[in-house]
């Protein structure tokens, strides 16, 4: 049975930080000499991001200095508590945002949610989420609740894949999903490269989806048909991400546009093969751009023309990384363009794992 995706919405912070202000951070908190200065320039510059949005800039005035708008990362390391406390202060509002375009988008009320899956690895809380959005959108207590957490960028095709389940087993279910990340809680100070990296690609967002077994009767709509999931053997140490005393630490390997490269065809193929399509017959792809060689690596190993790959790099480029609200941004802009035929969704996160789904536009 499948999964229709009624509505989709997304939300980003209202203030936001420009290319050159996010190198004037990187500058503070991670350079110890110019020469790291000069290499930090390089490293922000090849992330293809320029501009990106914090939850944590406190003013957009054109007076204010870089440090004082983001005055929460100053001469000492945030601790993780204190980062845990601006979650709980922000996310709630950021994933209110996103679930109620998605409720309007989709032309359904809040009443009719039977189930409401969150997602999340930037921050953990109880009552978290899931209870702001029952009390703030006045969901039915009896609204079945489940979170994903801590699974990485691909977080929100397994919430996709649960909501499947969910409408499977009960074809009266409707499930709101709700994927909210604040990144940029979590910066690193001091000179370590894979940090380094991690500082320079993510950000904040959040992304909703309703969705059921029915039919929708209103616009262009998204279908999802299939998903599946593969571990890359003996890559765990490349790709993780802990918690530390100093917020949610990443290790980012630069092995991991090649090692996803070498493993990616055979699988994706195969998994395809399986599911009666050919890998050709793919007309759309949202890739998540986990960093631009992540999607220049995927377009050389699947062959794809570079206009495929067209709204994944949008979306880094005008929001950056949002871990795994990404993928819906991507869909959504996909939804917009009205490309028949089947659309692949596909993630990478610590494992390495790879998440893919195929998806069918409906008009």
């Amino acid at each position: 049975m499948p999964l229709t995706l009624h509505g989709i919405g997304t939300a980003v912070p209202t203030q936001r930080l420009s290319q050159a202000e996010a190198v004037q951070v990187a500058h503070r908190i991670n350079a110890d000499s110019p020469e790291q200065a000069r290499l930090l320039s390089r490293i922000y510059q090849k992330t293809k991001v320029l501009s990106r949005g914090s939850v944590l800039l406190e003013n957009d005035g054109v007076d204010g200095s870089i440090k004082e708008r983001l005055s929460f990362y100053g001469s000492e390391s945030p601790g993780t508590a204190e980062r845990m406390r601006a979650f709980e202060e922000y996310a709630g509002g950021l994933a209110l945002e996103a679930a109620a375009k998605a409720l309007s988008d989709g032309a359904i009320s809040s009443a009719a949610i039977t189930h409401l899956v969150t997602v999340s690895c930037t921050g953990f809380q109880s009552p978290g989420v899931d209870l702001f959005l029952i009390e703030k959108l006045e969901l039915a207590p009896s609204v079945q609740r489940t979170h994903i957490g801590f699974m990485g960028c691909h977080g929100a095709l397994n919430g996709l894949r649960v909501a499947h389940a969910f409408a499977e087993m009960d074809p009266k279910a409707v499930v709101l999903l709700c994927a909210v990340e604040l990144c940029s809680l979590h910066m690193a100070y001091g000179w370590h490269p894979e940090k380094v990296v991690a500082n320079a690609l993510f950000a904040d967002g959040a992304a909703a989806v309703v969705a059921s077994a029915n039919p929708s009767p209103a616009h262009q709509f998204l279908v999802l048909r299939r998903s599946g999931s593969m571990v890359i053997r003996d890559s765990a140490d490349l790709m993780h991400w802990e918690i530390g005393d100093y917020g949610f630490a990443m290790g980012l390997s630069p092995l991991v546009p090649e090692t996803v490269g070498a493993a990616l065809l055979p699988w994706l193929r195969n998994w395809l093969k399986d599911q009666d399509i050919d890998l050709e017959a793919v007309n759309s792809w949202a890739i998540h751009p986990g960093g631009p060689r992540i999607l220049s690596t995927c377009s050389e190993v699947l062959s794809l023309d570079p206009n495929l790959l067209l709204e994944s790099r949008g979306v880094l480029q005008d929001h950056g990384n949002m871990s795994s609200a990404t993928i819906l941004f991507i869909l959504e802009r996909l939804r917009r363009r009205s490309t028949a035929g089947p659309c692949l969704a596909l993630a990478f996160g610590p494992g390495l794992s790879a998440e893919v789904a195929v998806f069918d536009l409906q008009r």
